[in-house]
């Protein structure tokens, strides 16, 4: 069984790779979540109650990639669902999918790294050059 994942737990960690390490599933390429169902949670996407929370953990999150000073965000922000979305949770209405404490901001590229649990698709920062910096990369 999978481990179920929260923020509370995931605050504990203080890295970022750390962060990755303890979110990241082992997802498979080209594996459909929703299939032809995908309308249902599109909808929850849409919804009034998803923005509310989904703003609410982007300010939580400081605007900042799993949370992290230092990984802010400039372009298009995601909320990751710590413990995968199922079509049964958007059917009942199960609260856990709306619960900050399940919630994480992340990147597109980084979302897709805990999914696949690939650590090599990472963003990688790149240091800020100084004077007198005569250190290549």
């Amino acid at each position: 069984m999978a481990k179920f994942r929260s923020y509370s737990e995931l605050q504990t960690y203080i890295t970022f790779e750390d962060r990755f390490e303890y979110l990241k599933m082992h997802g498979e390429v080209g594996r459909s979540t929703f299939g032809f169902d995908r309308y249902i949670n599109q909808k929850f996407y849409a919804s009034h109650q998803w923005k509310s929370i989904r703003n609410e953990v982007i300010m939580r999150d400081n605007g900042c990639d799993l949370g992290v000073s230092g990984y802010e965000l400039n372009g298009s922000v995601l909320i990751h669902h710590m413990n995968p979305m199922t079509m049964d949770d958007l059917i009942h209405a199960n609260d856990a999918i709306l619960m900050p404490e399940y919630l994480i901001t992340t990147t597109q590229i980084t979302h897709n790294a805990i999914h696949y649990g690939d650590i090599r698709l990472l963003p990688k920062i790149v240091m800020a050059r100084a004077s007198n910096d005569t250190k290549l990369w």
